[in-house]
């Protein structure tokens, strides 16, 4: 009888509790051999380690787990998302950008687990709910067309600062919240409102608003 063969797996994410329980709840059936905090040290550890799946965050500092699995250019690396987040824009978007799953952090260590093996072995996996975010989006039940090519001219940190500036933050409490400063906020709200072609804040809530983004 032949034995599961034990994957190696990388874990990037922003959070080190989150990555020592990951660790803990999956060590048992994989091999972690590495770990990231954010884009720079996510890259060079997959670089390095040539895992055969990545347990990816979607919200990292230095660009989001898109721009890791740009960065990276593994593709034979399987990248499996693991977010807090259940919005449709981000699954789709990751989805898009090659992650072949997507869960969220509210996955149990064992489902976890398989989720990983699935993976590896070439399934796609999702939380049931996302799944529906995923088939309506191919069907065309719900129209991300648009909204993601404008997304997709905006890097992952000017699309977190949009976001907070389309609820009403001031860009002193933009700064506070992502841990950056006020000078580098106005330089992403001038780039972003470039980019859509927009003039003001008001126009940007409205843009944002309209598409459901806030």
């Amino acid at each position: 009888m032949n034995e599961q063969p034990r994957y190696r797996v990388v874990i990037v994410d922003d959070h080190a509790m989150l990555r020592t329980g990951v660790r803990h709840e999956i060590s048992g059936a994989v091999d972690v051999v590495g770990e990231g905090e954010d884009v720079a040290s996510g890259v060079a550890v997959i670089r390095k380690e040539n895992p055969d799946v990545v347990l990816l965050d979607v919200h990292l500092p230095g660009g989001g787990g898109v721009e890791v699995m740009k960065q990276a250019g593994m593709e034979h690396v399987c990248y499996l998302a693991l977010s807090v987040s259940d919005a449709a824009e981000d699954v789709i978007g990751t989805i898009r950008a090659g992650a072949r799953g997507y869960v969220t952090k509210s996955i149990s260590g064992v489902d976890l687990v398989d989720a990983i093996i699935r993976v590896a072995e070439g399934d796609a996996v999702f939380s049931p709910r996302l799944a529906g975010f995923v088939l309506d989006a191919f069907s065309g039940s719900i129209e991300v067309t648009s909204v993601d090519e404008d997304l997709d001219r905006l890097s992952t940190r000017e699309q977190e600062v949009m976001r907070l500036i389309a609820r009403g933050y001031s860009y002193r409490e933009v700064a506070r919240e992502l841990f950056i400063s006020v000078k580098t906020v106005e330089t992403h709200v001038s780039s972003v409102l470039r980019k859509l072609q927009l003039s003001n804040r008001h126009q940007l809530t409205r843009w944002a608003t309209d598409r459901k983004l806030v």
